[in-house]
């Protein structure tokens, strides 16, 4: 079981250009992207989060479910849903302002236990800057990490709910010694500072840098760097296109037995390029339809770059 910690959220997407475009809402939120990206890879997978009961918290659920996502760890409550006004760029880039305040998804209460048979619990994205329920999924990543449990973290940088650059780049750090698998894009890595070398020594197992069309890089304790190219694909937009990836890379550890700090020292080259190639092709996939629509494992078999 793969557990994904976070928010679940409703994208408004325009349809068209300009301030005034048409809004038309999609699932999405970047924990709960993964979570539907790993149930359709076919990886065993929980959600661990706050769902409003409001409409749009009921088609959240209907969404995870569908996907064959354990929804028996959410939290219910009466607040509404986090709303995310989407900005779609001409390169089919996205950027997002928030509507957080008194949302369901903030208020999450750390559990008593992750459900049996958990390996690894990934966290990342607003979850982790909206007070109260950020200090409650940053003390459950430090608990999984100390029960040995492995763990990832896509911080996915939203610099707009950030209040205090400073203090969140110090509490990045101190999230470090938790993580198993971290991975970010170029743009998050030049907003938070250091390298991936410096990251490396705080205590993650590997570090891998996402570079939108021009590929991804893993780097590791030992040293070692590996990149692939990004798979050539008509951009429609890049929504859901690094959650696709952080499945990607989890579904594959998975597939390998590599869920662990050994696991992925003793991957090589091989290992590390066979992964990042399958995350490059899941990604391309996603950005090539609208919203954030992550692929199939069958997908994946067919799929041809263009």
């Amino acid at each position: 079981m793969i557990v994904v910690a976070g928010e679940a959220l409703i994208d408004l997407v325009p349809q068209g250009a300009g301030a005034l475009a048409a809004l038309t809402p999609a699932l999405g939120g970047g924990p709960f992207n993964t979570a539907v990206a790993l149930g359709r890879l076919g990886s065993p997978t929980a959600f661990c989060s706050r769902v409003s009961r409001d409409a749009f918290g009921e088609a959240l659920l209907k969404r995870l479910k569908e996907t064959g996502v354990d929804v028996a760890p959410v939290q219910r409550g009466d607040e509404p849903t986090t709303l995310a006004v989407a900005t779609v760029g001409a390169d089919g880039s996205a950027a997002y302002s928030f509507y957080v305040e008194g949302t369901a998804d903030r208020l999450f209460g750390k559990p008593v236990a992750l459900p049996a048979g958990t390996r690894a619990v990934s966290f990342g994205t607003c979850s982790l800057v909206l007070e109260p329920g950020a200090s409650a999924y940053e003390a459950l990543m430090r608990e999984a990490s100390a029960r040995g449990v492995f763990t990832a973290l896509d911080p996915n940088i939203r610099a707009g709910l950030i209040a205090d650059a400073d203090a969140y780049r110090a509490r990045f750090r101190s999230w470090l010694p938790s993580v198993s698998l971290l991975k970010l894009s170029a743009e998050d890595a030049e907003w938070l500072g250091g390298s991936p070398r410096e990251w490396l020594a705080a205590g993650p197992a590997a570090v891998v840098v996402t570079r939108g069309g021009d590929g991804l890089t893993a780097y590791t304790r030992d040293g070692a760097e590996f990149t692939v190219p990004g798979e050539r694909v008509e951009v429609v937009d890049t929504i859901g296109a690094g959650d696709t990836v952080n499945a990607a890379l989890l579904h594959g550890l998975s597939e390998r037995d590599a869920l662990s700090d050994e696991g992925v020292a003793a991957l090589g080259a091989e290992g590390w390029e066979s992964l990042l190639r399958f995350a490059a092709r899941a990604a391309a996939v996603t950005c090539s339809r609208a919203g954030a629509e992550p692929p199939y494992a069958r997908e994946l078999e067919t799929w041809r770059s263009v």
